[in-house]
């Protein structure tokens, strides 16, 4: 197994801090995943949002994976678990869907329609 480069946390609503080391090329749902964390997913392609979060206090990732991610969601702090590679120590408040379908429709950026 590859070394950790990060660590991320996830906090999750009920406010519980969960801790998972991953690597550059992995995505943090499935170093999630891996750890037997439950976290919401449907699509796996960056598209439908159910897997978003939010990061608190900063830190750099890249959605290259995304089949539909904006500069507007990045500068807002969502991040798409399913394809999101960490490039730092994040904080991710997990459980965003409903608050980056209402960040998207605030800026005019397309969002899925309907329950996946």
């Amino acid at each position: 197994m590859a070394v950790a480069d990060h660590q991320i946390t996830l906090v999750f609503p009920d406010r519980e801090r969960r801790t998972l080391a991953v690597t550059d090329d992995e995505t943090i749902l499935a170093a999630a995943y891996r750890e037997g964390m439950d976290l919401p997913s449907t699509c796996l392609q960056g598209w439908c949002l159910s897997c978003a979060g939010r990061v608190e206090n900063g830190g750099e990732w890249d959605q290259e994976l995304s089949r539909r991610y904006y500069r507007q969601d990045r500068d807002a702090g969502f991040i798409l678990l399913c394809t999101a590679r960490a490039h730092s120590d994040l904080t991710i408040c997990t459980h965003r869907q409903e608050a980056m379908v209402e960040h998207r429709l605030a800026q005019g950026l397309a969002t899925p329609r309907g329950k996946w």
